[in-house]
């Protein structure tokens, strides 16, 4: 082609791309494109039931809680007034949907209410299908005297309630529950303890905000409601001071930190990317033709996952900051080449090179691609970001440097030095290389592995801390363990209550625990309530009952609100799941987390008083409500998952080395590579570092990024040339842009960083060591041995 025919197509292609690129990001609302929360990394259709389940609750009313503590000056007396206010702003706020002071029992009187009203539906089936078992164990006598018997047993029970302490508070319920329906579940529902005290000076509240924690609405307005609350209570009283927690805040600040490291981190990277190239090239200026390429990679790259994903966590961006050290290896390779002959064309140069540069390129690609297999959302996010970027990359260097007047760049002196050994030199390095060798072998053996979720967040100790103590104020304890039942239905997720019980009183005996699903009856005994009304009312149960209260010197006629009662609902009873939704609605301030009815998703909450311990099998269909650990056991079977993939990836890039360089000379070309990720991970060992999911990742990263050094080390190899100094460049521009990841306050991306900028400067060691020890004869230069 025409010269300048070709300077001009590049330069459209490269305007086209840049527009078109740059339209689509400008149509974004990254608002709504950009995830912060840490549970869009959790499958929407993740296979465990029990970790969809939490999943779900932490985008429903468990998440959507914030507590509030506030204190006034030592010896006011508007403290109380003070928090009132603070109280009402909050209810006058649409950023809230429900608040709740500390000490106010309206939403537990009106369960108590509606329970006590609901007894004959709610609890009547399971008091039959209790005391029929005893009649049945306790006795011989034919089921027809089974009427007689209820009487006289509940006559008896009651006349040794009432002469317990306890009968007090129910003396005026009695009159309507001779059966001690309440009473009895109320000894049950004791774990889930009373309304926190507060400390004197301090008021709390409870709230719940309208829309979810992890969304933007649920942020601004609220920390705008807080402020105003916060400006109410100080017109009562000016002296104080709130401390308030909730999921909000971890994310709001969570999102900030990363905002800010991620346009930190992509700077720094680009700085320190350029700034290896400024060094190392002779003419500073002319160093500013590789940042077209980085450019070209993040756009590309950004294009690419967006256009593939609805959301995208906001880690890919910044773990994205690497691509500027990866990308610019493909202007090296171009840039740094010098011409075969003075005046070669520069698409006679890129014909040369494109062997080399598109082994590098798609080696990496294959094996990032697989990664667009894995059941992680971040991690398929990771796998397009980077094969994109990767081949934006090497199509924009080769545009870019194609209506570039000189496409040649000379490197400084000591970028480009070859070391001239004597024996002893060579010897060293071969020592060297044993030295690595020794490390890769033995090394990983004593790795460990372990992944903890909150790594993926920058830590806020702060927070916090301050969360754990407002928790404690509101009665949560590490003596305490929370239990999530879950079922299809209602009626499901009572069966699996019941089965939880009987695990926990044999795993924990002696620990109480208590759920709002005992006052529900199992559907089975709920089935079978009307024959066995049926049979007690052709027993005459209500006359034998008067006959037996009258004999333990009771006045029947006292009991009369009971008896009406109970010929209403011999003619009258609800749907079962009717009966569930009536007190599930019925549910108000703290007492709403108690259950849930929602079709697909229903959950008992129990309370048990131990410490957490063992878990219950799977089959029980529970979980214990520690979120934290649930999501690192998912965590750790992801990365038995990406490790697979990794693998399989890894065998591709071997094979594809086989492909194109034979198997003898593919081979030599991929144990590079590989022997310095087993190196990496080797130091990593004997240093006691514990590894996680993004150790992988990065070891598959770096393994993929040192196959480019390998590959121009054996081209040149081949040739009987010295290493180019594009391969230093590279590997040191890399080394640089993953370095700066290693000082991020992210704990899984300086993990990444870390192992990557390990593996990338010992592949470089590795190719320079093999040099050096292949040296025929000391003080000549050396000649490289030819790679069959």
């Amino acid at each position: 082609m025409n010269p300048l025919k070709q300077k001009w197509l590049a330069r459209a292609l490269l305007l086209t791309g840049a527009v078109v690129g740059g339209a689509w990001l400008w149509s974004l609302d990254f608002s709504r494109k950009i995830s912060h929360d840490l549970l869009d990394l959790v499958p929407s259709g993740e296979r465990a039931a029990e970790l969809a389940v939490v999943r779900s609750l932490a985008n429903e009313k468990q998440a959507r809680v914030a507590l509030f503590a506030l204190r006034a000056p030592e010896g006011s007396a508007r403290a109380g007034e003070a928090a009132e206010a603070f109280a009402g702003a909050l209810r006058a706020s649409p950023a809230f949907a429900e608040v709740e002071m500390a000490g106010d029992t309206r939403s537990r009187d009106a369960l108590g209410r509606q329970i006590f009203e609901q007894r004959m539906e709610l609890l009547l089936p399971g008091w039959l299908a209790e005391k029929r078992r005893e009649f049945e164990s306790a006795t011989e006598t034919a089921a027809a005297d089974f009427p007689a018997w209820l009487a006289e047993r509940t006559a008896a029970e009651l006349e040794a309630f009432l002469a317990r302490p306890e009968a007090l508070a129910f003396q005026e319920v009695l009159p309507a529950d001779p059966l001690l329906l309440l009473p009895g579940l109320v000894e049950k529902v004791m774990a889930l303890g009373g309304e926190p005290a507060a400390p004197a000076g301090m008021s709390l509240v409870w709230a719940l905000t309208r829309d979810k924690p992890m969304d933007e609405a649920g942020q601004g307005p609220v920390f705008a409601a807080v402020e105003t609350a916060l400006a109410a209570a100080r017109a009562v009283e000016p002296g104080v001071s709130l401390r308030w927690t909730g999921i909000a805040r971890f994310v709001e600040e969570n999102s900030r930190r990363i905002q800010h490291e991620m346009s930190l981190l992509n700077a720094l990277s680009l700085v320190a990317v350029l700034g290896v190239a400024a060094v190392c090239l002779r003419r500073i200026p002319k160093a500013l033709h590789l940042a077209p390429v980085v450019l070209g990679a993040v756009l590309g790259a950004w294009v690419a996952v967006t256009l593939a994903f609805e959301r995208v966590h906001v880690l890919v961006f910044v773990i994205g900051s690497l691509l500027a050290g990866v990308a610019i290896d493909y202007g090296f390779y171009l840039y740094l080449q010098p011409p075969l002959y003075p005046g070669e064309h520069y698409s006679e140069k890129a014909r040369r090179l494109m062997k080399p540069l598109l082994g590098s390129a798609l080696t990496t690609v294959i094996g990032f691609s697989l990664l667009m297999f894995s059941d992680l959302p971040l991690i398929r996010q990771l796998g397009v970001f980077v094969s994109a970027g990767l081949l934006a990359a090497l199509a924009a260097a080769l545009l870019w440097f194609a209506q570039v007047r000189e496409p040649f760049m000379q490197t400084r002196a000591f970028a480009r030095a070859q070391a001239r050994p004597s024996r002893r030199g060579r010897g060293a390095a071969r020592v060297a290389l044993g030295v690595i060798a020794a490390a890769a072998l033995g090394g990983p053996w004593l790795l460990h592995w372990r992944d903890n979720i909150r790594e993926l967040e920058i830590p806020t100790p702060e927070l916090r801390r301050e969360a754990m103590e407002l928790r404690a104020l509101f009665g949560e304890s590490a003596q305490r363990t929370i239990y999530l039942t879950r079922g299809a239905t209602p009626g499901a997720a009572r069966e699996s209550l019941e089965t939880f019980f009987a695990w926990h009183a044999e795993a924990f005996p002696g620990s109480a625990a208590a759920s709002l699903g005992q006052a529900l009856p199992l559907p089975g005994d709920w089935d079978a309530a009307d024959a066995r009304l049926a049979e007690l009312e052709r027993g005459d149960f209500a006359k034998k009952l008067r006959a037996a209260l009258a004999r333990r010197e009771f006045d029947a006629e006292g009991f009369g609100p009971f008896f009406a009662a109970w010929g209403k609902r011999m003619t009258t009873a609800k749907n079962y799941d009717d009966a569930t939704r009536a007190l599930a609605g019925a549910l108000r301030g703290r007492m709403s987390l108690l259950m849930s009815t929602t079709p697909g998703e229903s959950w008992f909450l129990t309370v048990a008083n131990h410490a957490p311990g063992a878990e219950p099998p799977a089959e029980l269909g529970t979980i214990s409500l520690d979120q934290l650990e649930t999501l690192n056991r998912l965590f750790a079977r992801y990365r038995v998952s990406a490790l697979r993939l990794s693998a399989l990836g890894l065998a591709l890039v071997g094979l594809s080395m086989w492909v194109i360089y034979g198997v003898g000379r593919g081979t030599r070309i991929f144990a590079t590579p590989v022997g310095s990720c087993l190196f990496a991970f080797g130091v990593l060992g004997l240093a006691g570092q514990t590894l996680n999911l993004f150790h992988l990742l990065g070891a598959f990263l770096g393994v993929c990024l040192s196959h480019n050094y390998a590959i121009f080390a054996a081209e040149n190899d081949a040739r009987g040339e010295e290493p180019p100094p594009s391969i230093r460049l590279s590997a040191l521009s890399t080394a640089a842009s993953f370095g700066v990841l290693a000082l991020s306050h992210i704990p899984v991306v300086k993990a990444l960083g870390s192992t990557v900028a390990l593996i990338v400067l010992g592949a470089l060691a590795i190719v320079e060591l093999k040099r050096v020890a292949r040296c025929a004869k000391a003080n000549e230069k050396c000649r490289m041995n030819n790679v069959k």
